[in-house]
C-alpha cells in the first residue's frame, strides 16, 4: 500500500531515498481507529506527531454551549501538530470521522528527522505553510463568503487535496463525510447545508450521495467559489 504521507511530502520537495526510507520507517506500524473516536483532546499535554495514512478525521473546538466548530480536516498523508510539543496542552481535540490508520512519530524522532535531512525539514516546513494558508481560508470562508459559495469553496478544495494524493478518479472522489459534520465545519445547520447542496445540484455544478462527490460542471463550480487553489501551495518557488 502506497505511504501517502511520503507522496504528499515528496509534493512539497525532493525526497532522496534515504530521506523517503526514514519516513516510511517511523510510520511503518500505524495503529487502527474506529470512527469518531479522539486521537487527543483539548487540555491534553501534546505527544507525538499523529500521521493520517489512511481515513479522514478532523480538528475541532467544542464550545460552552456545546456545540462543534471543525476547523480542519486531515486526509489521508496529513501530519498533525509538527511544533504543538512546545506548548503545556492541547488547545484543541481531534477526532477521526472514519476507520483510520495512524501512525505516531515521538517528538525526539521527528526532531531528528527534521535536523538530519533537509528535504523532510523542508517538506514539514511547506506542509505546515499550508495547514496556515488553508486555515485563513476558512476564515475568509466563514466571514464572507455566503453560504453557497462557502459550501462550493469547501468542496473545491477537498477536491484539488484528493486530487494531490491519488484519491480523485476524474471529476469524482470520495467524501466520507456526514452533513452534520460538513455542517459543523462551515458554520451552518444541517438542514441549510441540505439545502445549499441541492441549490448546487439544480445549478449543475456537483451532486452529493452516499459519501461520493461528483463535480458536474468544474468550471462552474470554481466560479460560484471564486477558487483559487495558491493557498496550497502546489507551486513553490524555485531556489535562486
Amino acid at each position: 500500500m502506497a505511504n501517502r504521507f511520503v507522496r504528499k511530502l515528496s509534493g512539497f520537495s525532493k525526497l532522496t531515498p534515504v530521506e523517503i526510507a526514514a519516513l516510511e520507517r517511523e510510520t511503518a506500524h500505524p495503529r487502527k481507529f474506529a470512527a469518531r473516536q479522539d486521537l487527543i483532546r483539548e487540555g491534553d499535554r501534546p505527544g507525538p506527531v499523529f500521521v493520517v495514512l489512511d481515513g479522514w478525521a478532523f480538528r475541532y473546538k467544542i464550545l460552552p454551549s456545546g456545540t462543534r466548530q471543525i476547523t480542519a480536516f486531515l486526509m489521508p498523508g496529513d501530519a498533525c501538530d509538527l511544533h504543538i510539543g512546545m506548548l503545556a496542552e492541547m488547545d484543541h481535540s481531534i477526532q477521526t470521522a472514519t476507520q483510520a490508520r495512524v501512525a505516531t512519530i515521538a517528538r525526539a524522532d521527528m526532531d531528528r528527522l527534521l535536523n538530519d535531512h533537509r528535504g523532510i525539514a523542508q517538506a514539514m516546513y511547506v506542509s505546515q505553510l499550508t495547514d496556515e494558508g488553508t486555515l485563513r481560508a476558512w476564515i475568509t470562508s466563514m466571514g464572507r463568503r455566503t453560504s453557497i459559495e462557502r459550501v462550493a469553496h469547501l468542496i473545491c478544495e477537498l477536491y484539488a487535496r484528493a486530487h494531490g494524493i491519488g484519491l480523485v478518479d476524474d471529476t469524482e472522489f470520495s467524501l466520507p463525510l456526514s452533513q452534520i459534520i460538513l455542517a459543523d465545519a462551515l458554520g451552518m445547520t444541517p438542514v441549510h447545508i441540505n439545502r445549499v447542496l441541492k441549490e448546487l445540484r439544480l445549478a449543475g455544478a456537483m451532486t452529493l450521495s452516499r459519501g461520493s462527490v461528483l463535480i458536474l460542471d468544474p468550471g462552474k463550480l470554481v466560479q460560484i467559489a471564486g477558487f483559487d487553489e495558491n493557498y496550497l501551495h502546489r507551486r513553490l518557488r524555485e531556489p535562486s
